[in-house]
């Protein structure tokens, strides 16, 4: 009977403490719910995002500090030893440092990617850039961490310096690739989304930069990877820096015989007429038409078109092509096929 009356007295001296948790849990499932995400609705409706960033980035942090709340709830109703005490509240600390670090990380990762998506010539937001602000971050919430511990990280800095060094010696080729990748965001010779030929030859769009490589993707849909420290010292043409609108040659040639009058009426309209019906032909440019000279079977010419950018030369070439040849047939213009003329004479 002795042990059958201890039972439930053992029972009721963990029932509080575990209702009390059970009960934070509850809530704290119930607050995410319902009041963060009205909360949520609340700031999608405002004109700044930075208050969407800021709310959902504790979001998936609330139901664990409902948890550590009702765990120190509970904790004061445990008659504990001095020592498990101690122990327990180091564990709630050490919680409640790292999931506010989570939460930070995930805020100003978040509220940084807003601001460079603003900003014409601010830092771009890339791979490395978004790690190195979370790495920072994380460390400075384990040096934190480690002081609440009372652990001196003194020594630990200390060992850091000298295994540093080592490590640098050992990767000297991925710390170049690191500081070259900084120098190529920070002196902005390409950013994100520009459309770049390199001195060999390749052409296409950076898409990311990271610690050690940059890709780039071709138009043929080919993934181009270069090492960072090859691209900070190669000569790139960058078609995307200032204006990125270009000129767009097309030339032509026309016989002997035609009015020459009659072909800048009939080209011209045919231009004006793909310049005003194509999105892919920049607006503030008008198209111009120029003879170049005597060629060997025809009178030369070269229409000009403006291109908004890189890319945009193949429509408004391919449409032009078509519409002027169907003109030019139209207007009995003709567009004479290479010829060469050879004159021989007999010897006497």
């Amino acid at each position: 009977m002795t042990m059958l009356n201890q039972i439930p007295e053992e029972l009721m001296i963990w029932a509080v403490p575990l209702g009390i948790i059970l009960i934070g849990l509850v809530l704290g499932w119930i607050f995410k719910q319902f009041i963060h995400t009205q909360l949520i609705k609340m700031t999608e409706k405002t004109d700044w995002q930075g208050d969407d960033v800021i709310i959902k980035s504790v979001q998936s942090q609330i139901v664990f500090w409902f948890f550590l709340g009702s765990l120190a709830v509970a904790a004061r109703g445990l008659n504990l030893a001095p020592t498990m005490s101690e122990y327990l509240s180091r564990f709630i600390l050490v919680g409640l440092i790292f999931s506010i670090t989570v939460s930070a990380s995930k805020m100003v990762v978040g509220l940084f990617n807003l601001w460079t998506s603003k900003q014409d010539g601010g830092l771009p937001s890339t791979t490395m850039f978004v790690n190195i602000v979370r790495i920072t971050i994380y460390v400075v919430g384990t040096l934190i961490i480690l002081d609440t511990l009372k652990i001196s990280i003194a020594p630990m800095l200390t060992a850091l310096g000298v295994g540093g060094l080592a490590v640098s010696l050992a990767l000297k080729d991925t710390l170049t690739d690191v500081f070259a990748g900084l120098h190529i965001l920070l002196s902005q010779k390409v950013k994100i989304g520009d459309f770049i030929e390199m001195e060999s030859g390749q052409m296409g769009y950076i898409t990311n930069i990271t610690w050690r490589n940059t890709t780039m993707l071709q138009r043929a849909n080919n993934v181009f990877t270069i090492p960072n420290t090859k691209l900070s010292n190669a000569i790139i043409k960058n078609y995307d820096t200032g204006d990125p609108s270009f000129s767009v040659k097309i030339p032509i040639g026309v016989s002997y015989d035609s009015d020459l009058d009659q072909v800048m009426r009939v080209t011209m309209e045919v231009a004006d007429s793909v310049h005003k019906g194509m999105e892919e032909t920049a607006k503030d440019y008008e198209p111009a038409i120029r003879f170049r000279g005597f060629g060997e079977s025809s009178i030369d010419l070269m229409v000009y078109f403006r291109g908004k950018k890189y890319g945009d030369q193949n429509p408004i070439v391919h449409e032009f092509v078509k519409r002027i040849h169907e003109r030019y047939t139209k207007e009995n213009i003709d567009i004479p096929f290479p010829i060469r003329t050879l004159i021989q004479k007999e010897s006497e």
